[in-house]
């Protein structure tokens, strides 16, 4: 796991903290994988992966791998008492009928509206949206987790999504290392700074316009 104040780090901790007792949680890869790390033991909390899991447990250790038991990424998981066992279409059957109830994943863009681009850069040979357009739009609440910036410092909150869109309107919060953005009337609103981050900070790094409600 990533060292504390790692930026990765304070992101999947503070994104844990969005997660309710009783949700289905569907994790993408990256950042999302790490939140696992950050929910408190008999956490009631039912991880999903499209693969065919409800009921993702914690890593394994090197003496408990199963090969047959996977995510998403392709990295060893394993399975928490009661859980079920599916194929990809019952599990594609729940995410568009409406039963997972968060989505966490990342993102290259997400624009001020709650549009969001995660899945090519163009001119790169990269791979296809995955499940990503079925997540953003059949689950209930769509959890954002990214960098602020791209290694190049690009701005990844921006005005309007310049790389091809995965779903638009359909981020309700995003996470960052310097704060937390919530979508409230499809605009794009400061609630939380974190890891001691200013507004200063954040809006030299942030292209999109946005409202400021900090939260106590």
């Amino acid at each position: 796991m990533s060292e504390a104040g790692d930026p990765k780090t304070v992101i999947a901790a503070r994104a844990a903290q969005e997660l309710r007792p009783g949700e289905i949680v569907n994790l993408g890869i990256g950042i999302p994988n790490l939140i696992p790390g950050y929910l408190g033991a008999g956490t009631e909390i039912f991880l999903h992966t499209e693969n065919g899991l409800l009921g993702v447990g914690p890593r394994p250790a090197e003496d408990e791998l199963d090969p047959d038991l996977v995510d998403a990424a392709k990295r060893p998981v394993t399975a928490l008492p009661g859980a079920s066992y599916f194929d990809s279409a019952s599990s594609f059957a729940m995410i568009r009928g409406g039963h997972v109830d968060v989505a966490v994943l990342g993102a290259l863009q997400v624009s001020e509206r709650g549009d969001i681009a995660n899945w090519a850069i163009p001119g790169k040979d990269v791979l296809g949206v995955g499940g990503a357009m079925d997540l953003v739009v059949g689950a209930r609440r769509v959890i954002v987790t990214m960098t602020s910036t791209t290694p190049k410092g690009e701005a990844k909150l921006v005005h309007e999504c310049t790389f091809p869109l995965t779903a638009r309107e359909a981020v309700d919060v995003v996470v960052t290392e310097q704060a937390v953005f919530r979508i409230r009337g499809n605009s794009l609103v400061l609630t939380e700074l974190l890891g001691g981050s200013t507004v200063a900070d954040v809006s030299s790094v942030t292209e999109a316009r946005f409202t400021i409600e900090l939260e106590d």
